[in-house]
């Protein structure tokens, strides 16, 4: 626990039990007294990729009647019926993001040590989020379901840029993992490398890519490398929020995810488990469930506090 600017701040790593690996994410437990400026400063002072934000406690069953039927937070509310609910927001160092996979990951994880194990209901900016929490073993284990995703086609144009920001030759791409925009609660450019030695050199424009992913609204840019049917290696550079590379991405996750059964490239019930942050000396595990008869992509991982 720490203090900045006077808010009291957890700090925690998803997507892997030891403090040096994974995505770390700063933990506000109660943001009731602060604005979007204070908010936005607490996640500058920290530095992480970002940090996440309760702004209020709801009763069991509270966001699905504020939701009405019929919108897109009232499938997640269902699921979360009896849940713990909490509306977050979630802030890197430059700017509000809608949604943050492994700060959810990590504040569902600091709530569960408080709190004990069980179902949570987060309100996002992008939609209702139902996380439930498991011990197993000595550990606890989150999974997040996300918003409805959808997949979009990018133009040749504008994948041009991109891959001149990254300067990557589009030889280099694996024809079998086409280009595409993937979005579960934030937008994320998918680009499928052809070799793990194509994904490990990164080294891109940094000022070109943010300008190309701020008129496209993407969150990340979710690179793959493809190892088995049901294996991938990521790196999600971030430009736009103010941070070359995000270590543990679990919103491209579940992007990634709809995009790969979007594009039948698994089965439409899958397990998947994505590497990231290897390349960053932060290795991490996500793994993404994907159902036959839920359109929505489930993502689980582990997690620890870092220091006090």
């Amino acid at each position: 626990m720490s203090q900045h600017s006077g808010t009291e701040v957890l700090r925690y790593t998803a997507f892997s039990a030891d403090p040096e690996g994974g995505n770390p994410a700063g933990v506000v437990l109660d943001a009731t007294g602060l604005d979007e400026a204070a908010m936005l400063a607490v996640a500058a002072e920290l530095g992480y990729s970002e940090s996440a934000f309760l702004t209020r406690q709801g009763g069991p069953g509270e966001a699905g009647a504020r939701d009405g039927a019929g919108e897109p937070g009232d499938a997640g509310a269902r699921d979360g019926a009896g849940a713990r609910e909490y509306t977050i927001r979630y802030f890197s160092p430059k700017a509000e993001v809608p949604f943050c996979g492994h700060a959810t990951v990590a504040t569902a994880l600091a709530l569960a040590e408080r709190d004990g194990p069980g179902d949570l209901v987060f309100r996002t900016p992008a939609g209702t989020v139902p996380v439930t929490v498991t011990r197993e073993g000595a550990e606890l284990r989150a999974t997040l379901t996300s918003v409805e995703p959808d997949v979009l086609d990018i133009a040749p144009d504008d994948l041009a840029e991109a891959l001149a920001a990254l300067d990557w030759p589009a030889a280099d791409l694996d024809p079998a993992l086409p280009p595409r925009i993937a979005f579960a609660g934030a937008r994320h450019l998918v680009l499928a490398a052809a070799t793990r030695e194509r994904l490990a050199d990164l080294s891109y424009d940094f000022a070109r890519l943010e300008a190309l992913m701020h008129r496209l609204d993407l969150t990340t840019l979710q690179l793959v490398w493809r190892q088995a049917p049901d294996v991938f290696h990521v790196r999600d550079p971030f430009p736009v929020g103010g941070v070359v590379e995000d270590p543990a991405t679990g919103a491209a996750a579940a992007a990634f995810g709809a995009y790969l059964r979007d594009r039948s490239l698994v089965p439409g019930t899958a397990v998947l488990i994505l590497h990231q942050g290897e390349d960053m000396g932060r290795p991490g595990t996500l793994t993404v469930e994907l159902r036959a008869d839920d359109a929505r992509v489930r993502v689980s991982g582990t997690g620890t506090r870092i220091g006090d």
